[in-house]
């Protein structure tokens, strides 16, 4: 491994060790009740640091939204030849719920997850703002694979769309586990779901 890389290992490390301890400490009190001075001295390092990994306190409890954006931006860019980008966002996101990933799957800790969220003001109002980036973003890439420069009100409209079918596949997981559904029948159930869904929004497309 270069030099290069491994600063990269190390730095990607420590923002997953404050994100991690930052969410316990979330879930243990609420969202509100924990300043990031707290966290930092929970962490073992300087509240700087914090705010160098994390400049919103919300994004340190948020932090796999990135990723999101970077794995819907990816399934349209990187798509098989002659697919839709629809096509390859659908195989994308059910593949997310099929493997059941923490940003849409059924694992254990979501309905807790979530409910520090729905418990939260601020954190509601950043998932909000953090969904609308995405789907701008999304947008974007939409009509950039369609050869146009600028985004239309179509691909607003199925970026929109996106990002309402993965919540809406995020909160059924959590109905799924409250209901006792084992983990892999949960992900599959879930998969078929995400289909279901984008089977509907490629047919509005379409027409």
């Amino acid at each position: 491994m270069t030099a290069g890389g491994l600063r990269e290992r190390k730095k990607q490390q420590m923002r997953q060790h404050i994100s991690a301890v930052a969410t316990r400490l979330f879930q243990e009190r609420g969202f509100e009740a924990v300043t990031v001075a707290e966290i930092a001295e929970a962490a073992d390092v300087s509240k700087m640091t914090v705010f160098n990994y994390f400049p919103r306190k919300e994004d340190l409890y948020l932090d796999r939204t990135p990723q999101l954006r970077e794995l819907l931006l990816a399934a349209v860019r990187e798509r098989a030849a002659g697919e839709a980008p629809v096509a390859a966002l659908r195989r994308a996101v059910a593949g997310l719920a099929a493997d059941g990933h923490p940003l849409i799957g059924a694992v254990p800790g979501i309905q807790t997850f979530l409910q520090v969220v729905r418990d939260s003001p601020a954190l509601a109002a950043r998932w909000r703002e953090v969904d609308e980036q995405i789907v701008t973003a999304l947008a974007a890439e939409l009509a950039a694979a369609d050869g146009r420069a600028e985004a239309s009100l179509r691909d607003e409209y199925t970026a929109a769309a996106v990002l309402r079918i993965r919540n809406l596949v995020l909160e059924e997981a959590v109905r799924r586990i409250a209901s006792g559904t084992e983990a892999a029948v949960a992900r599959a159930e879930l998969a078929a779901v995400a289909e279901e869904l984008f089977a509907l929004l490629e047919r509005g497309v379409r027409e």
